[in-house]
């Protein structure tokens, strides 16, 4: 439990930083917390923000075409800033470049979470 709930809060704060990611944390959480706390569980999966995030990932292994667009832009303006105002080596702005191409790959790579998707998900029964 205690892992799950560490991995709640670094996958809350992945949203807001570019280099760690919110999807791995969450679902190691909803692993964690489906083996050793029902009611968080069910918090988790039920959440505002990152239930729905989580069930589709699940089921089908897809991002939101809209996360996927918040996601990309919000991390190129955060390494791009960084790149240009912070960094002044060389060779680290080449290096968050790499990474920045190497995210955005992996997320472009992701299946978009289409309308039948969505649909399947809204008609069938809630197992949790």
């Amino acid at each position: 439990m205690t892992i799950g709930v560490i991995a709640v809060g670094l996958g809350m704060i992945g949203v807001f930083v570019p280099l760690l990611p919110t999807t791995p944390f969450l679902l190691l959480a909803a692993a964690c917390f489906v083996r050793s706390s029902e009611k968080l569980y069910s918090w988790l999966i039920r959440h505002r923000w990152f239930g729905d995030y989580i069930r589709h990932y699940r089921e089908h292994r897809a991002i939101p075409l809209q996360a996927k667009i918040v996601t990309l832009a919000l991390m190129w303006a955060a390494m791009g800033y960084t790149a240009i105002a912070v960094v002044t080596a060389w060779w680290l702005r080449a290096v968050l470049v790499v990474i920045a191409v190497g995210v955005t790959v992996h997320i472009l790579r992701v299946k978009t979470l289409t309308r039948e998707m969505l649909h399947h998900l809204r008609s069938a029964p809630k197992t949790e």
